[in-house]
C-alpha cells in the first residue's frame, strides 16, 4: 500500500520542519515553495534552518519520500496539503495574497476525499471566508462535502531546543466534524498531544490571543524598564526578585524591540479586524505596538547617552553590535529589532560592525561590516552593545576586554557595563 501523500506549501521556518517531521512519520512529502533558489539548496542537502541539520534533511532527501519543488503539478493526487506561506501587514492591514496564491495555484489538484489545512497566522474567518472559496472554484468541488478543510495554528520556535514541533500541543479544526476528525488524525502522526476546537475562527483567534498576550506583556515590562531608569531603579532586580512569587505572576524580561513573523505583526491582525468589524480599536494591542516599537530609538539614544558619559560622541564612534537576528540562536532577520538599531547609530554617525553567526550575508543591513567576535574587535570598540543574546558568545571575553559595554538581555556583568 503506497504512503499518503503530503503537500506543504512554503519550506522555510515553519514548513520545513512539518516536512521532515512527516517524512519520518512514514509520508510522501512534497516541498513547494516559490523560491527557486531555496528550492535547488535544499534539493542538494542544504537546510538554511537553523531547527533542521543537513544530516537530518539529507536523511529525508536519501529516503525518497521528501521531494523539494516549485512546481504545483507536483502536488497531482495528494491526500493532504499543509499551507504555511507568509502572511505580512502591509501599510497596517493583513496582506494575505500568498494565503491566495497558494489556494489558487494547488486548487485544481484537490480531489474528493483529500484534506487541506491552512497553518498561516491570520484573522479568525481566513479559513473559511478567504481559501474556501479559492479551493471551490478552482476545483469544482465543496466543503464540507467532497473535501475536507481546517486550521491549525503553527507554534514552531526557532533556536528552542526544548519544545519542538512534535512535543508542542498542536490546535487543530475544521469546517465540520469531518473535516476535525481528518486534521486531527493527521496531526496525531505528527505531534505528541492535540487539542481539538469547535470551529476555524476558535484556531485562529487562538494563535493571535497567544502573541498577543507576549507582546502586551513585553511591551509592558519594556516601559517599565525605561522608568525604571529615569528612577534609578534596578528593573532587573525587581523582576527577578517578583519571580520568586510562586503564583499569579509571570516573569518578561526587557528587550530591544520585538522581532520575527510574530509579536510585530499577529497582534495587529486581531486590532485590525476588531476595527474593520466592530469600529473601535483595540487599545492595549495598539499601545503595546507603539511602546514596543519605540524600544530601538530608546536603545541607540540609552548608547549615544552611555558614549558621552566617557567622554566619545557617537559620531565617527567604532561600535560592536553582538547579534542582528530578531532572537537568540537563530538567522532569522524578520523585522528584527537589532537591525533597526543598527541603523539608528548608522544615521547618528557611528561606524557600526557587527557579530552575527547565524543569519546570511544577504539579509545583513548595508553598511554594517560583519566581523568575529575577538579581543582586537571588543578591544577596537568604542562600545560595545548587546543586541540579541546567542549562547555562543563569549561574554567574559566580551567584559575583559571592552571599555564600555549596553547590555539590552541581562547577559553581561562587569563595572563598564550598563544594562537597559
Amino acid at each position: 500500500m503506497n504512503a499518503e501523500k503530503l503537500v506543504v506549501i512554503g519550506q522555510g521556518y515553519v514548513g520545513l520542519p512539518l516536512a521532515m517531521r512527516a517524512v519520518e512519520a512514514g509520508l510522501d512529502v512534497v516541498g513547494l515553495d516559490v523560491d527557486a533558489d531555496r528550492v535547488k539548496r535544499l534539493a542538494s542537502g542544504e537546510s538554511f534552518v537553523e531547527d533542521i541539520g543537513a544530516d537530518r534533511l539529507g536523511r529525508a532527501l536519501a529516503s525518497g519520500r521528501y521531494r523539494p519543488s516549485t512546481e504545483y503539478p507536483d502536488a497531482e493526487g495528494f491526500d493532504i496539503c499543509v499551507i504555511t506561506v507568509p502572511t505580512p501587514l502591509r501599510d497596517g492591514a493583513p496582506d494575505l495574497s500568498y494565503v491566495e496564491q497558494a489556494g489558487t495555484a494547488v486548487g485544481p489538484y484537490v480531489r474528493p476525499g483529500c484534506t487541506v489545512v491552512l497553518e498561516s497566522t491570520t484573522y479568525p474567518g481566513t479559513t473559511e471566508d478567504l481559501l474556501r472559496p479559492l479551493l471551490e472554484a478552482a476545483s469544482g468541488l465543496r466543503s464540507p462535502g467532497d473535501f475536507h478543510l481546517g486550521y491549525s495554528p503553527e507554534r514552531i520556535d526557532p533556536g528552542n531546543p526544548t519544545w519542538r514541533l512534535e512535543n508542542t500541543p498542536k490546535v487543530v479544526s475544521g469546517v465540520d466534524a469531518a473535516s476535525l476528525s481528518r486534521v486531527d488524525g493527521f496531526y496525531r502522526r505528527l505531534v505528541e498531544r492535540t487539542v481539538p476546537v469547535d470551529s476555524t475562527r476558535v484556531a485562529e483567534l487562538t494563535k493571535l490571543i497567544e502573541n498577543t498576550f507576549r507582546q502586551v506583556n513585553i511591551a509592558l515590562i519594556n516601559e517599565l524598564a525605561m522608568a525604571s531608569h529615569q528612577l534609578g531603579i534596578d528593573a532587573w532586580q525587581a523582576i527577578e526578585a517578583a519571580s520568586s512569587k510562586p503564583f499569579g505572576f509571570m516573569p518578561f524580561r526587557p528587550g530591544p524591540g520585538v522581532g520575527g513573523h510574530c509579536l510585530p505583526i499577529d497582534p495587529c491582525y486581531l486590532s485590525w479586524q476588531v476595527k474593520r468589524t466592530l469600529g473601535r480599536p483595540f487599545r492595549f494591542i495598539e499601545l503595546a505596538d507603539d511602546i514596543n516599537h519605540q524600544m530601538p530609538e530608546h536603545v541607540a539614544q540609552r548608547v549615544m547617552a552611555g558614549l558621552n558619559r566617557i567622554g566619545r560622541p557617537v559620531n565617527g564612534a567604532r561600535l560592536l553590535l553582538l547579534g542582528l537576528a530578531y532572537k537568540k540562536n537563530t538567522g532569522d532577520m524578520r523585522d528584527s529589532p537589532a537591525v533597526d538599531v543598527a541603523r539608528r547609530l548608522q544615521a547618528l554617525g557611528a561606524d557600526v560592525r557587527a557579530v552575527e553567526p547565524y543569519a546570511e550575508p544577504q539579509h545583513i543591513p548595508g553598511g554594517v561590516l560583519v566581523v568575529e567576535l575577538t579581543a582586537r574587535e571588543i578591544a577596537a570598540a568604542d562600545a560595545v552593545v548587546l543586541v540579541t543574546d546567542h549562547d555562543s558568545f563569549d561574554y567574559d571575553l566580551v567584559t575583559r576586554h571592552a571599555r564600555y559595554v549596553f547590555d539590552t538581555r541581562d547577559r553581561c556583568r562587569g563595572d563598564m557595563v550598563e544594562r537597559l
